[in-house]
This record gives structure tokens, C-alpha cells and sequence, in this order.
């Protein structure tokens, strides 16, 4: 694994991020998360699916907050044949807690908590943190990675309409 340093930054510090760097135009990496029932989930189960896939430090920041509520929100206009599927190291009972209280009901919300594979295979996880960066990948039907939005200071939200546009354009 390779560490990168100042690729991003909380409150302006410099962060380090570790693991594989992707590309867009590369298969995206299959992993497996964990849903709301302790269950695994791989990626490839949303095989044929355009995905939207986004990681985020803690459903239970601010940030984070908005940015799953603003794409469960943008779901309900998404064709059927795209997946927003949100990812973090939160236990998968807060998820399914958080999810009650904050109404999601159109994105995925799957923990990296148990095997911590994913962050490293995307080449997104804080070092300092052991949290993932906020980063939005948009993967084809076929599993290609189309689209990458990693945000530079983790205190800003991804730019959705870039990603809303990119996968649109995929159905």
C-alpha cells in the first residue's frame, strides 16, 4: 500500500491517504461491506447497475449528513437502473439507526467497519483517522470507474450535479 500525503486536508492540516490509488477507466475493485443486518455485500451484486458510490468519514457529522440526504433526495428522480450506495466505518446499527431518524430510504448505507477493505483497495483511507476520505466514484453497468470526485478539504461537500450528470449519462 502507498501512502499519498496533501491530497487532502481537514480544516486545512494535511492528511495521508493509504492504499491503492484507482483510476477512472480501470475495473473498479470488488470488495465486501457489511448492510444494516451484519450481512455481507459485495460490490459486484450490483453488477449491471450504474453506481454512485460514496464514502464518507461518519454518517453522524454534519457533512456527511447532508451529503447522503441531498443524494437520497436526488435518488428519487434517478432512473432504477442507478445505485447510490454510501459507505462508511459506522457500525451498521448506528446506519440503520441513522437511516430510521433521517428518512433514507433510497440509498444504500453499507459499514466497511468489520474488514476495513475497502478504503485501502480505493486508496482512500485517512491514515491519521482510519476513517475514509469523501470521495464519490461513478462506476459504468460493467463495473468501470467513469468518474472520480475526490473532495480536497473533508469539510466540503462533493459537487452532486457533476456526479448526478456523470452517472445519467452512463444509463
Amino acid at each position: 500500500m502507498a501512502d499519498r500525503s496533501g491530497i487532502i486536508t481537514i480544516n486545512g492540516k494535511p492528511l495521508t491517504l493509504t492504499g491503492t490509488e484507482v483510476k477512472i477507466g480501470q475495473k473498479a475493485p470488488d470488495f465486501t461491506v457489511y448492510d444494516h443486518n451484519l450481512q455481507p455485500v459485495r460490490l459486484s451484486a450490483y453488477s449491471g447497475k450504474v453506481i454512485i458510490l460514496s464514502a464518507v468519514h461518519s454518517l453522524d457529522t454534519s457533512v456527511c449528513d447532508l451529503e447522503t440526504r441531498k443524494f437520497n433526495q436526488a435518488a428519487a428522480g434517478l432512473s432504477p437502473e442507478i445505485a447510490i450506495l454510501t459507505i462508511s466505518k459506522d457500525l451498521p446499527f448506528a446506519q440503520k439507526r441513522w437511516c430510521g431518524a433521517a428518512g433514507i430510504d433510497k440509498v444504500v448505507t453499507l459499514s466497511d467497519y468489520r474488514d476495513g477493505g475497502f478504503g485501502p483497495a480505493y486508496g482512500i483511507l485517512i491514515k491519521e483517522l482510519g476513517l475514509l476520505a469523501r470521495c464519490v466514484f461513478v462506476l459504468d453497468k460493467q463495473g468501470v470507474i467513469r468518474d472520480i470526485q475526490l473532495v480536497k478539504e473533508v469539510t466540503h461537500e462533493p459537487d452532486y450535479d457533476v456526479v448526478l450528470t456523470a452517472a445519467k449519462n452512463l444509463v
